[in-house]
């Protein structure tokens, strides 16, 4: 009885654990979708006690018999030790030198398959992999490995891999715990693996989205051999395999997968292609069985600036807007905080999970490019916090150093740093919620100029490297390294002249008058004394709802009236 409750106890801490990250969104670009013939991922690590900060894990050479330590990425927990490879490729961020590019969302699934015996979390499996493997099929041959000699510690995943030729999604779980002779006999992962077809996108957003696959068909499709006959011995699944569906076995559809997840892959489809309207059931939690499609074809090439936009999305101009009731405030504020839902007496209700959210510690648009070699070709445009008010800055996939402004250590969550880009980013997001529609604007307009700089650049840039890499390559490797680092570092420093500026501009709820951009007019006396602001108020919504809320208590009447 003792040994159950222990288990019991083991098993929910690590669920519990899973998560604290359970909120990221990913999308998945092929060449055939891409205006430039790149393949694409984004990814938004969404978690409220995530910092941001950009990683990086230098290449190396390691003697035989040389032993890694794994610690959980979510935590920081040991987990246990593996061998370290031979040799290891250089990492920035969630892209290798080779252009290997990998993100994740987290799903959970079923709580009883989690091992917490196993040592390789998914985040530990993300990056162990992006120094031991340089194409998106190595990757998950690697990944897959991994979790099948070392146990797999964490709950169900959804992997975005892509390549500069080839994007596959992952979607895992482990197999629980069956002790025998003291040994995890369930030890390793289910799991099956489908590349997206050329010229199709895809997404996912913490719910499992592999529904039936082909079963022959390896060029496209590979999955582990016990992945149905396993849910066959749990007693989750009677069919046959021709019907087997993954994510209704291992990650059934409720409430809050539909309204909180799919929400946020249709919010992506229904900007891309026609026709979306009819799932509004599924992604407003009525009709479990009308699933999204695990791709579309979009209806255009897409960029990586449409990328970032789409991840910017908060479903504008749908049912779904959240700027359109009161939660949004007199500002119109496209955000609600934490819990996600809430109680009037017997009645519960949701808050609106869009892609673009406060808690984001860092994301990342990666671009690979088959056409040029790999010091070149692969870009991660990367940014901290919430993506709609954070600027991506270019990192090209060689970098060897880290701009200061995004290094671990600078800063914490916990511990506020004057030079951290992540945390004058939160500032000026922070100052712009109060008053959203009246300050995002700025913040939107700072974010556009320097990444249309960035965006204008980069065929120079590009072409400059490919100049030095044809003379040596460790030139281009130290010209991208420097254009990458001065860069974000001009960022920042935009950042927080940016910060100074709307706190001028925007202090005590007014708006100062300007004759040009940081440039505010005086009384025309000197001093430093501004000429009388402006005085937005609030909206007509909002005073109408005030009135009907307040009643005859603000009303302003003469002395003597009656009230």
């Amino acid at each position: 009885m003792k040994k159950t409750k222990l288990f019991a106890a083991l098993l929910s801490g690590v669920f519990l654990a899973q998560q604290s990250a359970v909120a990221c969104t990913n999308i998945l670009v092929t060449k055939g979708a891409s205006k430039t013939g790149s393949t694409m991922i984004s990814y938004s690590a969404d978690s409220h006690t995530l910092y941001g900060e950009l990683y990086y894990r230098p290449a190396a050479d390691y003697p035989a018999g040389t032993m890694m330590k794994v610690y959980e990425w979510d935590t920081g927990k040991f987990l246990g030790e593996i061998p370290q490879a031979e040799h290891t490729y250089s990492v920035v961020g969630n892209m290798n030198e080779h252009q290997l590019l990998i993100g994740e969302s987290t799903w959970g699934g079923l709580p009883q398959l989690v091992d917490p015996h196993g040592i390789m979390d998914y985040g530990s499996l993300m990056y162990i992999t992006l120094q031991r493997a340089k194409t998106a099929r190595e990757a998950l041959k690697v990944m897959t490995d991994l979790v099948a000699e070392y146990g797999y510690a964490s709950s169900g995943e959804s992997i975005s891999i892509a390549d500069p030729n080839e994007v596959w999604v992952v979607e895992i779980i482990g197999k629980g715990v069956k002790m025998v002779d003291g040994k995890n006999a369930n030890k390793g992962a289910v799991w099956v693996a489908r590349r997206i077809p050329d010229g199709a996108i895809s997404a996912h957003a913490n719910q499992a989205r592999i529904t039936t696959f082909p079963l022959n068909d390896p060029e496209n499709c590979i999955y582990s051999p016990d992945v149905i006959s396993f849910a066959r011995e749990q007693g989750l699944y009677k069919g046959s395999d021709k019907d087997f569906d993954f994510a209704a076995v291992y990650n059934p559809m409720d409430y809050s997968s539909m309204r909180g997840c799919e929400a946020r892959v249709w919010s992506v489809f229904r900007q891309v292609t026609d026709g979306m309207d009819k799932y509004l059931d599924h992604v407003t939690g009525k009709n479990p069985d009308n699933r999204l499609p695990l791709w579309v074809t979009p209806n255009r090439k897409l960029t990586v600036r449409d990328v970032a936009e789409f991840m910017r999305n908060h479903f504008e101009g749908t049912e779904l807007d959240m700027t359109c009731d009161p939660g949004a405030g007199p500002f119109k504020l496209p955000y609600r905080w934490r819990p996600m839902t809430f109680k009037v007496g017997d009645e519960e209700f949701t808050n609106e999970r869009a892609i673009a959210t406060q808690q984001t510690g860092w994301w990342y648009v990666g671009e690979c490019r088959s056409w040029l070699p790999d010091p070149i070709g692969g870009v991660l445009w990367f940014g901290v916090d919430d993506t709609d008010s954070s600027p991506l800055t270019p990192i090209y996939c060689c970098t060897d150093r880290i701009p200061q402004a995004y290094a671990v250590g600078n800063g914490n969550m916990t511990t506020y740093s004057e030079t951290s880009m992540f945390w004058v980013v939160n500032r000026v997001t922070n100052f712009a919620y109060g008053r959203y529609d009246i300050i995002h604007p700025d913040v939107e307009r700072a974010m556009n100029r320097f990444e249309e700089r960035c965006f204008a650049e980069q065929p120079a840039v590009d072409a400059a490297a490919e100049m030095l890499y044809k003379q040596n390559p460790q030139l281009a490797v130290d010209f991208l390294t420097d254009y990458s680092v001065n860069t974000a570092q001009r960022l920042f420093q935009t950042w927080v002249d940016l910060d100074r500026y709307l706190l001028v501009k925007y202090i005590d709820g007014n708006v100062k008058k300007e004759v040009s951009e940081g440039v505010f007019m005086d009384n025309g006396n000197g001093r430093g004394i501004p000429a009388s602001p402006d005085f937005p108020g609030y909206s007509e919504e909002w005073k109408e709802m005030v009135k009907q809320a307040a009643g005859e208590r603000l009303k302003v009447v003469q002395p003597g009236q009656n009230r």
